[in-house]
């Protein structure tokens, strides 16, 4: 049977953290850009659906 190497938890997520570089200044402003253009759409459908249809002028 073929041998398998085990890590512990802690070991594992040590290794993941050092391949995950940090982001950037503005790669953070433009995720939290990209966050806030979701949230603006979801909150306009939202409200799209809660107000009451307008009756025109008239």
């Amino acid at each position: 049977m073929a041998e398998t190497n085990k890590l512990s938890v802690e070991k594992a997520l040590d290794k993941l953290r050092r391949e995950e570089r940090p982001a950037t200044a503005s790669e953070q402003r433009d995720e939290k850009a990209e966050e806030l253009k979701r949230e603006i759409k979801r909150m306009r459908g939202q409200r799209s659906r809660l107000d009451p249809p307008s009756r025109g002028s008239g």
